[in-house]
């Protein structure tokens, strides 16, 4: 192996390692946040109300995926559930951007879709995306419960929750070990959520 190899593959062995050590950390800070935001979208989906989800960029893609999980299934068959990703409509965020502000882009879909009992998981690596904020504050205005999913000590979406929200703040500021966090959080909440609603797994 050439030196350059070496290196190469050093750097590569040690995101591994950082990504392994951030898990390990996170797992004592994010157990009891994760399984109460689990009880809580469990609880909003057995009243007949809905998951909602959003966020920028890999965070949008989270959202989807989360989405995902519910609507089809995640490691067990049962009945769907009921999820919408907000982050997903072409024409509704471009339409939403352009005659208003991109600032809207979720707000505008929760106002319109969003019921008191319903559950917005409000994903944002910073804690600073002005429109997860957004939407984060009408949530509050329609009664949506919010579990915040972000990182960096939680921004200002952290400062915006109120006593009924949940925050589940990755301890950490890089945006790609948060991220590899955030997946492992959100099939957490997969499996929790069928755990819940379903029993244990047979």
């Amino acid at each position: 192996m050439s030196q350059s190899d070496a290196a190469l593959s050093s750097r590569i062995a040690a995101h591994f390692e950082e990504s392994a050590r951030l898990k390990l950390a996170a797992a004592a800070a994010l157990t009891e946040p994760v399984a109460r935001a689990s009880r809580v979208f469990a609880q909003s989906l057995k009243a007949g109300g809905k998951a909602l989800a959003c966020g920028n960029g890999g965070s949008a893609a989270d959202a989807q995926h989360f989405a995902a999980e519910l609507v089809n299934r995640f490691e067990r068959e049962r009945p769907p559930l009921a999820a919408v990703a907000l982050t997903t409509d072409t024409s509704t965020l471009t339409s939403i951007a352009n005659d208003y502000s991109w600032q809207q882009v979720f707000s505008k879909q929760l106002r319109a879709i969003g019921r008191r009992g319903d559950v917005l998981l409000a994903i944002s690596t910073s804690g600073n995306s002005g429109n997860v904020l957004d939407a984060v504050q009408v949530a509050h205005e329609l009664g949506v419960q919010v579990v915040a999913l972000t990182g960096a000590g939680g921004g200002k979406i952290a400062a915006a929750l109120d006593s009924r929200d949940i925050s589940i703040c990755v301890p950490h500021k890089v945006t790609a070990r948060i991220q590899e966090v955030h997946l492992l959080v959100l099939h957490c909440l997969c499996d929790a959520i069928d755990h819940e609603l379903f029993g244990p797994k047979a």
